[in-house]
């Protein structure tokens, strides 16, 4: 008897918490059925562009109900080119924000990720090696932490990442704990570079000119992943590469790292 009744509070309890979830529609009430469709599919939504008056930011759109911080962290720094995505992980099982967090303290499953290299026709490593490091003048690697019983207010990381085109890569990651209304809740995560990014010892990004800025919330059809990514390039350089999918593919691999780590976690 006592265990069918901790079994009725059991399934009370995740009825309401499943009830007080964000839906997809709720955070995002404009946005057009072609987008919503591809953000809720495997492939994710994702738009680049040079920035320019006509680009609408979805996540900027009026209604659209993610904390304005999370956009806000890209456009402060005014980047010249930005790339948007959002995707839904589908919610086969329940995941907190503990398990997000605890997903993307893995720094080091971000090596050896890969893409599709037009140059090379064929898929490489993004980024060759990747680790956590003490800070902005102690670049040697440390290990990543045990995962965490708790998550803490906000955190400061850094991160050293040996790209395949900029070579040693050094970024600062801010986590934080987004309270919004209703009681929803997500996790952000900022990523900037503290470090001018170089081809060739020349610099291409300077310090502070790459930021990808992700959000993660449960919601009723899964985790989503909210994220927007911004560059300012020198127009020498812009003319030189394709800056979108550059862009583009850097934060495809930093998403999809944190969404596999959520699935596994």
């Amino acid at each position: 008897m006592l265990k069918k009744i901790f079994f009725i509070i059991f399934c009370f309890n995740a009825v309401y918490a499943f009830s007080q979830l964000r839906t997809f529609n709720e955070i995002f009430p404009s946005i057009g059925e072609n987008a919503r469709s591809n953000a809720l599919s495997e492939s994710g939504y994702v738009k680049s562009s040079r920035k320019s008056p006509g680009f609408v930011i979805i996540g900027n759109q009026q209604g659209t109900k993610i904390d304005p911080s999370i956009v806000n962290n890209v456009l402060k720094s005014n980047p010249g080119y930005i790339v948007e995505s959002i995707l839904v992980i589908p919610g086969n099982r329940p995941v907190t924000l503990l398990n997000i967090y605890n997903a993307v303290g893995n720094i080091r499953d971000l090596k050896g990720r890969l893409y599709n290299s037009a140059t090379r026709n064929q898929e490489i490593p993004l980024f060759e090696d990747a680790s956590r490091i003490a800070g902005e003048r102690q670049t040697s690697a440390i290990a990543d932490p045990p995962p965490s019983s708790v998550i803490p207010q906000t955190e400061t990381v850094y991160i050293k990442l040996k790209d395949v085109n900029f070579g040693n890569t050094f970024y600062r990651g801010q986590i934080s704990l987004i309270q919004g209304s209703a009681g929803a809740q997500g996790l952000s995560y900022t990523l900037s570079n503290f470090r001018n990014m170089t081809y060739l010892m020349v610099p291409v990004i300077k310090e502070g000119k790459f930021i990808a800025q992700l959000y993660f919330e449960p919601i009723r059809e899964g985790i989503l992943i909210y994220s927007l990514a911004g560059a300012d390039i020198s127009d020498f350089f812009a003319s030189k590469i394709h800056v979108d999918s550059a862009i583009s593919k850097r934060l495809s691999v930093i998403t999809e790292w944190a969404a596999d780590g959520i699935r596994r976690n």
